[in-house]
């Protein structure tokens, strides 16, 4: 997929600069941010002592609003607004009293609330912390064993139905000081109050990111119901009527770079009628921003709006742009090329930004070469200042909307557009935020106002909850600093562009690691590849099309010559026509030159010093790196993975290089090397797990005789001619491709090798574990890592829109083929109808068939083997009225049906089924501890999922529950190496390799 730009020359400049700037370094756009505010310091003075005057005029005359209060007092720094906030996200949603009171119980009596009594500026916040505090006091009094137990028991039960009830009250006046109605209409009549002031609304209709079509056309209704009830207050000048806003992920569950096919044949009709419905109505309509690696996708969208001739005379179209963002400035550049080319006039909303903490998160986890976001307020900021700059500049085209709670930035916009005459403009503030600022600033100067106010039901609060949180609940946020009367004005005034001077080059927040620091000084994180960055996905494209059609061939890779003459033919799983290349197999003597020749090599591999042995490692994974076009290509053609697998697959093995280099040296005195080692590795990490078994024992001193999967021979061929080029002798690591009946018990049951490393079925481990007691020393050791029932246990609490997310992920990325993936899924009973259609809605949106297309979700299984086993295992089900969804797959190449199927529960499940099939039961709140039990009982010990609010009922989750890996609250693949610790225990391997027992929680 090519990077698409429009064609007038000024719009193709400005969007390849935005794609230029996506990663930029901080220090240089920051200054080029300073030079384009072109702001004298006499005028920066101004702005500053304008600020101060208006934050001293605020605390005098203005009252803060409750929510600005409540987060004043009870923001994210505190274990109490963490709880209060889970409380509100979760408890409205949760149908079951046991379930309801566990929440209830888990949040209010974990906080210290006799701290907050009696600090808030509020009298309402302060008499809620006494109730806050006198429940917690009530419910841990009746953990207590004394002599009142039995009193307290009584006077618990008789006061569970309250303390629900009052709960539940005051979570929702809690969303409705964040909601400004449950629907429009009631929006709108709550909007009259400050209309009446002098205020308009821009309406926005809670619901983001549809997971499924059915979300996506359920939010389409919602916004054209909208427009319609708005457009009947709307008259005159669009500047003055109300509006709405929308968000582009809510009108496709796909709204992906991958998918920008179906975006623009299916989203963007969507759109399309909304904002013909707007410019009738002459109300305004803006594109809300969402995360940074959409926003290439969404100007492609934007354009194709704009261009249409009907709204050509209708000034309300609009976008946001977030100013935290380092491509901001050239995004306005481009808004207003486009706006020149269309001859159009928009209206474009100026933001900090709400994704903060997910942008810098992504960037590290993703190994990116810095970050799309700024990595400190102060630099946001004089972003903002710039982009207002700009945006005075071209009122022309542009009806700036400054949404900012931030004294000094208002002040800014107020003294830039007295200066330059400008008087077309608007401030924005949050519905419930804000209010005693834009009240002073609306009086003193009559720049007009717009609420941006959430409209919908407190239940799906969620997501703008935690956003408005985040921005609003830290420190440093104004509107923390307005009502802590400890911080002065001048101080809350500080000229932004002052703080980041004073920064010298130190401009990067050193609190924020970069991404390649992840790890620490010692260890570099891999190289990440945004297959999401349009620039990224042409650099791939070109470098992994010179493999498209090219046929590898290989063989035995040995210290010796090469005996065999038996070759495999390799073809795509994807496409049996397309011809990958061919594999000779190594020969009895072939392996016997193999042992040989690693025996005679041990001694001088082993005696090198622990530094010199990592540095090859280490090199091993710059060369991963240096061909990863290649690599890329091979992944896909022969082991069927898709784009992102293949990336995860690279990273990784360069995660091991890396990992294992450092434990080498770190425990160069700990002992000595074992001798030659057997690494026998699978094929669904045909790269990753071959890389790791062999480096691990490369870097301790043994020599590797390496037998790779027979259906992913090229790829380990290919990775051991590089291992080889890092500076690694010949002869200490050799390759023996062939069957595991014929090479792989050959290896297994030579006297001459020290110990095995195997990843694969439990049956081949308790084999190959019985072969090695007969043949091999008694110390031979054998570290197996083997399949696993895995299960995951949904509770009410949990949110259903990240449970489907990370199960689809756990059950279905890869084919389903990991070792690691969801098998087995209990959800509570009391929601599993409602989950179950979104989850079965989510699947109808996996895109199915050839790997090597972005699109792809699912690709093939490995051979015709494995897809039989499956199928045939579907069908009995199916046959038995117990297949619940199943999708159509291409009828070319050996794809299978993801499929659910139903059971009662785990002990139905004679065997793992190695693809994407998920088995799915039912379970009531009380009998949680028996499902653990049930799990436990399957004797499997690989990994287990746990999606619920309730941290108590997590912690005794994660302490019954026998597995070596325990994912909360996200999706229970894709362990990384050094951070998450993998490995299994019973029947699922026979312990970490080199790591110990995990537990992995969403951020």
């Amino acid at each position: 997929m090519r990077p698409q730009q429009s064609q007038t020359p000024e719009l193709v400049d400005s969007r390849q600069a935005i794609r230029d700037y996506y990663l930029a370094d901080e220090h240089k756009v920051i200054h080029e941010m300073i030079a384009g505010a072109q702001l004298s310091q006499a005028e920066r003075d101004a702005i500053s002592a304008r600020a101060a005057e208006l934050v001293r005029s605020v605390r005098k005359n203005a009252k803060s609003t409750i929510m600005e209060k409540f987060l004043a007092e009870y923001g994210l720094t505190t274990k109490e607004g963490v709880a209060l906030m889970c409380l509100a996200e979760a408890l409205l949603r949760v149908p079951d009293n046991t379930t309801i009171h566990e929440l209830i119980e888990d949040k209010i009596t974990s906080g210290a609330w006799g701290t907050h009594v009696g600090k808030a500026s509020s009298g309402l916040i302060n008499t809620a912390t006494v109730a806050l505090l006198m429940t917690s006091n009530l419910l841990k009094d009746s953990e207590r064993n004394t002599v009142g137990e039995t009193l307290r028991k009584l006077l618990k039960r008789f006061g569970e139905p309250v303390i629900r009830t009052v709960a539940g009250q005051a979570m929702k006046e809690m969303g409705r000081q964040f909601v400004l109605g449950r629907d429009i209409e009631e929006a709108q009549d709550e909007a009259k109050e400050y209309m009446a002031k002098g205020y308009t609304y821009s309406y926005d209709m809670l619901g983001e990111a549809a997971r499924t079509d059915d979300d996506a056309k359920r939010y389409y209704d919602s916004y054209s119901n909208a427009i319609d009830s708005i457009a009947k207050a709307s008259k005159g000048d669009v500047r003055k009527n109300p509006g709405i806003s929308v968000k582009l992920s809510a009108l496709l569950a796909r709204y992906e770079y991958g998918n920008k096919e179906r975006v623009m044949n299916e989203l963007l009709p969507r759109a399309r009628e909304l904002v013909k419905k707007a410019a009738a109505a002459n109300m305004g309509f803006n594109i809300d921003a969402e995360e940074q690696d959409r926003l290439d996708l969404s100007l492609d969208v934007i354009e194709a709006l704009v261009a249409d001739p009907e709204i050509a005379n209708w000034d309300g179209f609009g976008v946001v742009v977030q100013a935290y963002g380092k491509r901001s400035s050239f995004v306005i550049d481009w808004l207003y090329g486009l706006a020149e080319k269309y001859d159009r006039k928009f209206m474009v909303r100026l933001v900090k930004g709400a994704y903060w903490d997910a942008e810098i998160k992504r960037a590290q986890v993703m190994g990116l070469n810095g970050f799309p976001v700024f990595t400190r307020k102060a630099c946001s900021d004089v972003s903002f200042l710039s982009c207002a700059t700009k945006l005075l500049n071209m009122t022309n085209r542009i009806y700036p909307q400054f949404a900012t709670h931030n004294a000094h930035s208002v002040s800014s916009i107020l003294e830039m557009a007295k200066t330059k005459g400008v008087d077309n403009y608007e401030f924005q503030r949050l519905h419930g935020m804000g209010e005693s600022l834009h009240n002073e600033v609306l009086k003193a100067s009559g720049v007009p106002c717009r609420i941006y106010a959430p409209v919908g039901p407190h239940k799906d609060l969620l997501a703008y909850l935690v956003r408005r949180l985040l921005e609003n609940g830290a420190n440093s946020s104004f509107v923390n600093q307005i009502v802590d009367t400890s911080i002065t004005p001048e101080e809350i005034a500080k000229d932004p562009i002052v703080s980041v001077e004073q920064m010298g080059k130190n401009i990067s927040s050193k609190a924020i690691v970069h991404p390649f620091n992840l790890f620490g000084d010692q260890r570099r994180n891999s190289k990440g590849w945004d297959i999401t960055d349009p620039v990224t996905v042409n650099e791939i494209e070109k470098g992994r099309g010179a493999y498209k059609d090219y046929r590898w061939k290989g063989g035995p890779v040995i210290a010796g010559e090469v005996a065999g003459t038996e070759v495999q033919v390799v073809r795509n799983p994807a496409d049996p026509d397309d011809l990958v290349g061919h594999v000779t197999q190594a020969s009895d003597a072939d392996v016997d030159t193999a042992i040989t020749a690693a025996a005679a090599a041990f001694k001088s591999w082993s005696e090198k010093s622990a530094e010199e042995r990592a540095a090859c490692v280490r090199k091993v994974g710059d060369l991963y790196e240096e061909n990863v076009d290649e690599l890329f290509a091979l992944t896909t053609r022969e082991a069927g993975k898709s784009l992102l697998d293949a990336v995860a697959e690279v990273r990784e093995a360069v995660d091991f290089s890396q990992y294992y280099a450092n434990e080498a040296i770190r425990y160069k005195d700990s002992g000595d090397a074992r001798g030659v080692m057997v690494c026998i590795s699978p094929w669904n990490f045909p790269l990753a797990i071959f890389t790791g078994q062999i480096l691990a024992n490369l870097a301790a001193g043994n020599t590797v005789v390496a037998k790779p999967a027979e259906q992913t021979s090229l790829l380990a061929i290919r990775a051991v001619e590089l291992m080889h080029e890092a500076g690694i002798p010949t002869d200490a690591i050799q390759l023996v491709p062939g069957t595991g009946a014929t090479v792989g018990a050959a290896l297994t049951s030579d006297s001459r090798v020290s110990g095995v490393c195997f990843t694969g079925s439990t049956a081949t481990a308790q084999r190959i574990n019985k072969v090695m007691t007969e043949n091999m020393a008694p110390d031979a050791p054998l570290v197996a890592e083997t399949g696993g029932l895995n299960a995951m246990i949904v509770d009410s609490t949990a949110l259903p829109e990240q449970v489907v997310r990370d199960v689809l992920a756990s059950s279905f990325q890869s084919a389903g083929q990991r070792c690691s993936a969801l098998r087995m899924l209990y959800v509570q009973k009391d929601i599993a109808d409602g989950l179950l259609e979104m989850l079965y809605g989510a699947m109808e949106e996996l895109g199915i068939g050839d790997p090597w297309l972005l699109s792809t979700d699912v690709g093939p299984v490995i051979d015709e083997n494995a897809r039989k086993k499956i199928v045939d295992h579907c069908e009995k089900f199916e046959r038995n009225g117990k297949l619940l969804k199943k999708l159509k797959v291409p009828e070319k190449g050996l794809f299978v049906s993801p499929a659910v199927l139903s059971v009662s529960g785990i002990e139905e499940m004679e065997e793992e089924i190695f693809g994407p099939v998920l088995h799915v039961a039912t379970f009531e709140a009380k009998n949680i501890d028996k499902v653990v039990d049930d799990v436990n009982a399957k004797g499997y010990g690989l990994t287990f999922g746990i999606h619920s609010r309730v941290d108590r009922r997590v912690e005794r989750i994660s302490s019954r529950i026998k597995v070596g890996n325990t994912y909360v609250n996200r999706n229970q693949i894709g362990a990384i190496v050094g951070s998450q610790p993998f490995g299994g225990e019973g029947l699922s391997g026979t312990g970490p390799k080199p790591v110990v027992r995990s537990t992995s929680v969403a951020s």
